[in-house]
């Protein structure tokens, strides 16, 4: 079992930058792929950020691809999601999710059904 809880959420203007921080609990951490996803009002829970268990590889969308980077510190459990250059759509509820995804294509990493954890979010709000 593995409980995540994520903080770092906040107001920001456009332009700003914001770090989640996503704290996981149990000793198998290093052991997860882990991925971030996002959720605007009246919209699907779509897929942002994700990295491999050893951290050796890392897959983004389209959409926030050069302006946010994945990390992960498994010797602290955590994982972490760097925003910079924020827009008013990144606006959105963001969770953190762990996986025992063993694949090595962006396919797996952004389907939702390949988590078997989830945080309960954190709020990011950009102001245009």
């Amino acid at each position: 079992q593995v409980q995540l809880v994520e903080s770092g959420g906040g107001l920001v203007q456009a332009g700003g930058s914001l770090r989640l921080s996503c704290a996981a609990s149990g000793r198998t951490f290093s052991s997860y792929a882990m991925g971030w996803f996002r959720q605007a009002p009246g919209k699907e829970r779509e897929f942002v950020a994700a990295i491999t268990w050893s951290g050796g590889s890392t897959y983004y969308a389209d959409s926030v691809k050069g302006r946010f980077t994945i990390s992960r510190d498994n010797a602290k459990n955590t994982v972490y999601l760097q925003m910079n250059s924020l827009k008013p759509e990144d606006t959105a509820v963001y969770y953190c999710a762990a996986g025992t995804i063993r694949c090595y294509s962006r396919t797996c990493y952004s389907q939702k059904t390949s988590y078997d954890y989830w945080g309960q979010g954190t709020q990011v709000t950009v102001s245009s």
